[in-house]
C-alpha cells in the first residue's frame, strides 16, 4: 500500500490529548507505543456521529484531530507539532466550583482530569515543557505496526534530513516516516506568567536549554492567551471558555524589557541555533514593536522571515487605517484583530515568510459568512460549503498580493491548529480528511481561475498547482530555505 505523503502542516498538537492522558498514571508522561493505548500519539479516535453532534452545537472538540495514525491516512508527510504547556489561567478562573471548573476544561480538550488538577497546581511551565519534548523522544524513530503496515515518526534537525528520509522512505517502501519538527507555543515555557515576579536568570538560563536541545524548536509563538511578562496578547478566546478565562491582564500590550532581552536570544544565530519568532498571537502593539526591530537594521534580525504559522485574514487594509480594500473577499472575513492585515500580508511574502492557513470556522469567517453557509445532509455538499469559507482567505491573501505586484501563490500553507482548542471547519474534521479538503479547494481554484481579475501575469497559473502549492510544496520550499 502506497501513502501519499506530501502534505505539510505548519501547526498542530498531536501530543496534547495523549500526553495529558498519561497523567492518569503513574508516572505521568510515559509514551506507549500500542496504538489501542490513549497515552499513544497514534491512539486513532476518529469522531462519531455524538462527537460530531456536540462539536457542531457546542464548538467543543473532545475527539482526537492530528493522531499520527490521522496523519498517516491524511497524507502528512511532514508536521510542525507544537508543545504547549496548557495556561493555569484556564482552569484556574471565575468559576468558582471546582467540579465544574473540571468537567469544562476536560469536557472542552478530552485531556483528562488528573491532567487538568495538574495544570491548576502547575508552578513550573519549563519543567512540563520538558516534559512533552522527552514525551516525543520516547518513541523517536520506533517502529509501530498498524493494521495499514509499519510505521514511525522521526524528529528531525533540517530540511536535509528530511530529504534523505523521503529518499530512504521510497527506497524501501517498507517503513514510513513522518518527519516531526518540533515548535512551541507560548513563551510562559520559560516560567513566567505565573501572576508572580519572575527570575530573570532563571528565564535566560531556560531559554539556553531549549536553543541546546538536540531537536531545537524551529519557531516560537512568543505570546499565547495569557499574559506572559514577555509580551502582549491579542484577545484570542470565544464562546463558553471567554466566558470564563479573563485575557484582559497585558491585552493589547508590547514587549516588556525582558521580552525584548528574550527575543534577541531567541534570534541570535551563534553556532546556527537561531530560534525564529511565530507572530500569531501577539497583539497590534507587539507585532508594530517586533516589525520596527526587523526593520532597524540590527544584524540580529536580518534576514528573518515572518512566520505565522496557524493564522487567517483579518480582510482590513493596516493598523493605522483598518478599512477593507478587497471588499468581495473581506466582507466574509473576521475583522478582529488576533487576525492579520493586508499589510502584514505583504510584508509576510516580502520577508520570504509563510502564513499557515488554519482550520477554525470561528477565525476564518465572520459569524454573518458562518451563519449564512448553506447546510446540507449530503456529505460532499457540506465539503464544497465549509471549504469555500477557507478558499476565501486564499483568495484574499492572492488578490492582496497581486494587487502589490507580488507573486500571489508562494507563501500560503496549512496551519490546521488539529487537536488545539479549535472548531474545525465541518466535514473536515481531522488530518484524516486533508485530501479531501485538497480536492475541494482545487475545484474552488478552478472555478474562480476562470474568472479571476488578477493582474501579475505570474499569477496565472492552473488549480492543481495553487492547491499543491498550499498543502505541499511552500511549505518544503520554506523549509528547505530556512531549517
Amino acid at each position: 500500500m502506497h501513502f501519499n505523503d506530501e502534505y505539510v502542516d505548519f501547526h498542530c498538537h498531536p501530543s496534547l490529548k495523549p500526553f495529558g492522558k498519561s497523567f492518569n498514571y503513574t508516572p505521568a508522561g510515559i509514551h506507549i507505543s500500542h496504538r489501542n493505548s490513549k497515552r499513544s500519539i497514534w491512539h486513532y479516535n476518529p469522531p462519531s456521529i455524538f462527537d460530531k453532534l456536540l462539536n457542531y452545537v457546542t464548538g467543543l472538540t473532545k475527539f482526537s484531530q492530528a493522531n499520527f495514525t490521522s496523519l498517516v491516512k491524511g497524507g502528512v508527510g511532514i508536521v510542525c507539532v507544537s508543545l504547549y504547556p496548557l495556561e493555569k489561567w484556564f482552569v484556574r478562573n471565575k468559576m468558582n466550583n471546582e467540579l465544574l471548573l473540571d468537567l469544562a476544561a476536560n469536557f472542552a480538550l478530552g485531556i483528562g482530569d488528573k491532567r487538568i488538577d495538574y495544570i491548576q497546581g502547575i508552578n513550573d511551565y519549563f519543567k512540563d515543557v520538558e516534559a512533552q519534548y522527552d514525551f516525543y523522544m520516547q518513541l523517536d524513530g520506533k517502529i509501530v505496526q498498524l493494521p495499514e503496515g509499519k510505521f514511525r515518526y522521526k524528529l528531525v534537525k533540517s530540511f536535509t534530513e528530511i530529504e534523505q528520509i523521503k529518499n530512504q522512505n521510497s527506497a524501501e517502501e517498507k517503513v514510513h516516516t513522518i518527519c516531526v519538527i518540533l515548535s512551541i507555543e507560548g513563551l510562559h515555557v520559560l516560567n513566567t506568567g505565573l501572576r508572580r515576579p519572575f527570575s530573570e536568570v532563571e528565564v535566560l538560563t531556560n531559554l539556553e536549554k531549549i536553543k541546546n536541545w538536540e531537536f531545537r524548536p524551529f519557531f516560537v509563538t512568543i505570546a499565547h492567551h495569557f499574559w506572559n511578562q514577555l509580551c502582549g496578547h491579542s484577545e484570542s478566546l470565544s464562546g463558553i471558555i471567554l466566558k470564563f478565562a479573563d485575557q484582559s491582564e497585558g491585552l493589547n500590550s508590547g514587549f516588556t524589557s525582558m521580552g525584548r532581552k528574550v527575543l534577541e536570544r531567541l534570534v541570535d544565530n551563534t553556532n546556527n541555533k537561531r530560534i525564529i519568532p511565530d507572530i500569531k498571537h501577539m497583539s497590534i502593539q507587539a507585532r508594530k514593536e517586533y516589525y520596527e526591530m526587523l526593520d532597524s537594521g540590527n544584524p540580529k534580525f536580518k534576514n528573518i522571515p515572518i512566520i505565522a504559522s496557524h493564522a487567517a485574514c483579518n480582510g482590513l487594509k493596516s493598523f493605522e487605517d483598518p478599512v477593507a480594500v478587497h471588499h468581495n473577499t473581506a466582507s466574509k472575513l473576521n475583522p478582529v484583530f488576533i487576525n492579520f492585515f493586508d499589510q502584514e500580508i505583504i510584508r509576510i511574502a516580502k520577508s520570504k515568510g509563510i502564513i499557515g492557513l488554519q482550520l477554525d470556522e470561528r477565525r476564518i469567517v465572520n459569524k454573518k459568512t458562518r451563519k449564512n453557509t448553506k447546510n446540507s445532509l449530503k456529505r460532499n455538499k457540506i465539503m464544497h460549503y465549509r471549504s469555500e469559507l477557507l478558499w476565501n482567505q486564499i483568495q484574499h491573501v492572492a488578490e492582496v498580493l497581486d494587487a502589490e505586484g507580488l507573486f500571489a501563490w508562494g507563501c500560503m500553507v496549512i496551519g490546521s491548529d488539529f487537536d488545539g482548542i479549535i472548531d474545525s471547519l465541518n466535514g473536515f474534521w481531522t488530518a484524516e480528511e486533508l485530501p479531501y479538503l485538497a480536492d475541494f479547494l482545487e475545484r474552488h481554484a478552478h472555478n474562480y481561475m476562470l474568472s479571476h481579475k488578477l493582474v501579475n501575469p505570474e499569477n496565472v497559473i492552473n488549480a492543481d498547482e495553487i492547491i499543491a502549492r498550499i498543502m505541499s510544496l511552500n511549505g518544503q520550499n520554506f523549509l528547505k530555505d530556512y531549517f
